[in-house]
């Protein structure tokens, strides 16, 4: 694998929990560089003991605090240490610097596991029902199916051990990281390992973790998935205790789940009713260019228009499942990037990227961009390529993200009414074609010159697709 030469003689050294309230501990430097390297790729070569902050740690700092949520200086404060000496699980953050690189997922939705060892702490029955409710609010989130065995082989092997235990990723003693689990795959994929040197328990006892809480955590990672910034998800890295009797999965990470594995089937068939496009109050849900074709989403339904004029009157329909390669969920939001044969989809606070109409990545999360967590789900997006600017448009408000530099422009949110008139106070859709933007809200479309802020006209939203 890629990764066992950066972190196999990566560690975590756990100082003393306690911060002064205005300065760093003597070796907080040292451990936020080992925390980097672990979890975000830091790569300096030789700082030296002289050199407290170089630019590659400047950079590493932002992106860890931006992904916390934190206040983003690049500069290693009191705040941000804590947050990284807080116990969490072992796995990067940084989605292309995983243990286990690409983007796998079981083919079999019946999935084997079995335990190589037990914890001293807790009974094997106590082990196993941990495990086993774990398991189970996966599958009662997607039509997985989760069977023990005792001995063979399985696809998901847990074991406990300490510090080196096989797998070049050691283990760092007590708190710190927890466990670490790999992605599907062959050999070592989907493997899950506990830190021994841990206390293991049933409740929320301290000292002590939840066997439960962080084992469906890291099943999350056996079965495919990243870690989300989303606070309140159950792939969220740091440690939370969750009582197994009352947890639910969140819509964060149910929605993952599901992009990867499709929704678990009701006792009664789902009826899918295909919308009648000339319908007179059809409305879209996004809209989006694909490469030489316009995609128009309605529920789990989409149409495609060519763009090129011998092929304007051409319209594809289907599934989105169908059309985008199985493809489960509906689609909030979407935009393309014109030149690059990139799209990215939006539903509730997961995207995903598409290119040439073909996934490219794992669900991520939204506030990737730089959304507050405020921000739930996107309702449209439109780029505009003559300022490398992507809109936002979500409730009665709008962002502006920079894609050239990455990051949330500053000043915003701000009013849609007030700074795009004549559309309203919500968009459901919006594209750019020809230096135009059309907005679409509710059955209507609006062509907008977005330069001049005026609507043009205003027709009918399924005139679009020849109606």
């Amino acid at each position: 694998m890629l990764q066992l030469c950066l972190l196999q003689n990566v560690f975590l050294i756990w100082s003393k929990p306690v911060l002064k309230e205005n300065s760093l501990q003597p070796d907080d430097v040292n451990y936020a560089r080992a925390y980097l390297k672990m979890f975000y790729n830091l790569t300096e070569v030789r700082p030296g003991r002289a050199k407290r902050h170089t630019p590659e740690l400047e950079r590493k700092t932002k992106e860890m605090q931006s992904f916390f949520g934190l206040e983003v200086t690049g500069q290693l404060n009191p705040q941000t240490i804590k947050v990284m000496k807080m116990p969490r699980c072992g796995v990067p953050d940084v989605e292309n610097y995983h243990f286990y690189p690409g983007k796998p997922k079981w083919r079999n939705h019946t999935i084997t596991y079995r335990i190589a060892k037990y914890t001293p702490d807790l009974s094997p029955e106590e082990a196993e029902r941990s495990f086993h409710m774990a398991f189970k609010i996966w599958s009662d989130a997607a039509p997985l199916k989760f069977v023990k065995i005792d001995k063979g082989e399985a696809d998901i092997l847990i074991d406990f051990g300490s510090r080196t235990h096989g797998d070049f990723f050691p283990f760092d003693g007590p708190r710190g990281v927890l466990a670490h689990a790999f992605e599907p795959g062959e050999d070592i994929g989907g493997d899950t390992h506990f830190d021994e040197d841990e206390i293991w328990t049933m409740g929320n006892t301290k000292p002590g973790y939840n066997l439960f809480t962080v084992a469906a955590h890291e099943f999350g990672h056996a079965l495919g998935l990243s870690h989300s910034r989303d606070p309140t998800a159950l792939m969220y890295p740091t440690y939370k205790y969750y009582n197994s009797g009352v947890y639910t999965l969140p819509r964060d990470d149910v929605l993952g789940i599901q992009a990867l594995y499709g929704e678990k089937n009701a006792r009664r068939p789902e009826v899918v009713t295909v919308p009648t496009k000339c319908e007179p109050t059809l409305s879209f849900d996004a809209v989006a260019g694909f490469g030489n074709e316009i995609a128009f989403f309605k529920n789990r339904y989409m149409w495609l228009r060519g763009t090129w004029m011998m092929y304007w009157n051409l319209i594809r329909e289907g599934f989105i499942n169908k059309l985008l390669k199985n493809f489960h969920s509906s689609i909030d939001a979407a935009y393309d990037i014109p030149g690059t044969g990139i799209t990215y989809l939006f539903t509730g606070p997961k995207y995903w990227i598409l290119e040439q109409a073909t996934m490219k990545s794992h669900a991520r999360s939204i506030y990737d961009f730089g959304f507050p967590t405020i921000v739930k789900q996107i309702d449209a997006a439109v780029y505009i390529k003559e300022t490398g600017k992507t809109f936002f448009f979500t409730g009665d408000v709008y962002y502006r993200y920079d894609e050239r530099l990455n990051k949330m422009d500053p000043g915003y949110p701000r009013s849609i009414q007030n700074d795009w008139p004549g559309i309203g106070s919500k968009v459901d859709a919006a594209f750019e074609l020809s230096g135009y933007i059309h907005f679409f809200s509710g059955p209507k479309a609006y062509k907008y010159d977005y330069q001049q802020k005026y609507v043009l006209y205003v027709v009918k939203a399924n005139a679009w697709l020849g109606c």
